[in-house]
């Protein structure tokens, strides 16, 4: 585990049931583990743990400091796969992981890597022979930032079917993946990004304040690249962690296993591609779009938190707005069956915001999600949203005809039931610094003339 990243963690870890911290090897650290770097952070949280919890729920609480410290283990000490054989014994971060995979739950595990992955390649070669080992597999969720050792490639190998994403690119050409973009210039998109709050400065305005940003250093590459793997799991009513490829905070992802029967709805998820219309005013099309373009809000959302760390006044800070879609106050997306061609009105007006922040709207089709090809142009149907009210919480959206919405476009075969057409509605505040939270609307146009065209 990166320790620049783990400060960053530990102000979103009311989000988690975090089971372990492990240290690890990496391409850039092969030969030892540093767990004591991690222990310095914690220290650092202790000292600020009381003021995040004024801003908590208190049905997700901060973990207590001491909590955390009793998590902290060590991989071997070696690098990939030299950790990994029959006579090898397990490190104490993998005993760890394999007492969490084995608990009597069936939830799923989630194993988010900064680093090597030779861990959990430990853990899947000792479970390989037993008889419960592929519903074992069947719990894991591992997002790693690329592959940092010879492990990631072997495991996908040895079981294809375990959920993991991971961007794909020659060794160490991490310009090609899409978790660069959440800070990374990206060459590919000179325009796109919005740079100013990934600056040397913003980081010492917004970041390097307080007990846990003190010794927060400066960066000589990119900031927070490992970040992604848990703001994909952020619950902000954007993404779906059981989705990659819905798209999210953490990026998006489509599968990558392909077999006679088409793609897998799980195994390795590799890199997917949006479309986003930069800070230029042109259109960007790159796999670290998919994350740049959320960038002005995780931003935000990170130094709203490292606030957060310096007071436990809640009057002294910004919180973040609660949204409702129609009376529905949850996170998960809202699925909605309508009449192609028909219209569909959605209300987010009794959203509000705990400090009494004035709230903005914005209503848009996220088209990428519904694509099953490379040219979401050309597949996926647009819907038109039209305000119905002044602050744009009311919308009203038209679905295209049933000969644009309902068909397989290439071969011009009708549908009964057309693509699935994601619609978010973005709720910020204009408090300091502005906070988004979402909601996710999946509409499935329905052709009602379809048993006549049989």
């Amino acid at each position: 585990m990166a320790p620049l990243k783990f400060r960053g963690y530990l102000t979103y870890a009311n989000h988690f049931r975090t089971e372990g911290i492990v240290a690890v090897t990496s391409t850039w650290l092969k030969n030892k583990v540093a767990p004591q770097n991690l222990h310095e952070i914690v220290n650092a949280y202790e000292k600020v743990v009381d003021n995040l919890n004024a801003h908590a729920h208190p049905d997700s609480p901060y973990p207590s400091a001491q909590s955390v410290r009793n998590l902290i283990k060590s991989g071997p000490p070696v690098y990939g796969m030299e950790a990994v054989g029959d006579d090898i014994p397990l490190s104490e971060g993998a005993e760890l992981l394999l007492e969490r995979l084995t608990a009597p739950e069936d939830d799923p595990l989630w194993v988010l890597v900064w680093g090597g992955v030779n861990v959990l390649a430990q853990v899947l070669h000792k479970i390989r022979s037993r008889p419960d080992a592929a519903r074992l597999r069947e719990k894991l969720r591992v997002y790693t930032i690329s592959d940092q050792d010879d492990c990631g490639g072997w495991i996908r190998q040895q079981w294809p079917e375990i959920f993991y994403i991971c961007s794909i690119h020659g060794w160490n050409q991490y310009q090609c993946a899409a978790w660069t973009g959440i800070s990374a210039p990206c060459s590919g998109d000179v325009g796109g990004p919005d740079g100013s709050k990934v600056t040397h400065e913003w980081v010492k305005e917004n970041v390097q304040i307080g007990h846990l940003g003190a010794a927060y250093p400066n960066f000589e590459f990119i900031i927070e690249g490992d970040t992604p793997t848990f703001l994909y799991l952020i619950q902000n009513g954007l993404g779906v962690p059981e989705e990659p490829t819905y798209g999210s905070w953490g990026g998006r992802y489509i599968p990558a296993n392909v077999s006679p029967r088409g793609l897998s709805s799980r195994g390795h998820f590799a890199d997917a591609i949006d479309t986003v219309i930069g800070v230029d005013g042109k259109p960007h099309r790159s796999n670290q779009a998919t994350i740049w373009r959320w960038r002005n809000t995780f931003q935000d959302d990170f130094a709203a938190r490292m606030q957060w760390t310096l007071t436990s006044d809640f009057s002294k800070v910004n919180h973040h707005p609660v949204v409702s879609v129609d009376g529905d106050f949850g996170l998960a997306p809202i699925h909605v069956d309508a009449d192609a061609g028909g219209v569909v009105s959605f209300d987010a007006s009794e959203s509000y915001d705990p400090d009494g922040d004035k709230l903005s709207f914005k209503w848009y089709q996220y088209r990428e999600p519904s694509s099953l090809q490379t040219y979401h142009g050309l597949e996926v149907s647009d819907v038109e949203i039209t305000p119905l009210n002044d602050d744009s919480s009311k919308v009203e959206v038209k679905l295209a005809p049933a000969e644009k919405s309902c068909i397989v476009v290439r071969e011009k075969i009708p549908l009964e039931r057309g693509l699935p057409l994601h619609l978010i509605v973005e709720v910020m505040d204009n408090g300091t610094p502005s906070l988004t939270s979402y909601r996710r609307v999946i509409i499935h146009p329905i052709d009602r003339d379809f048993g006549s065209k049989k």
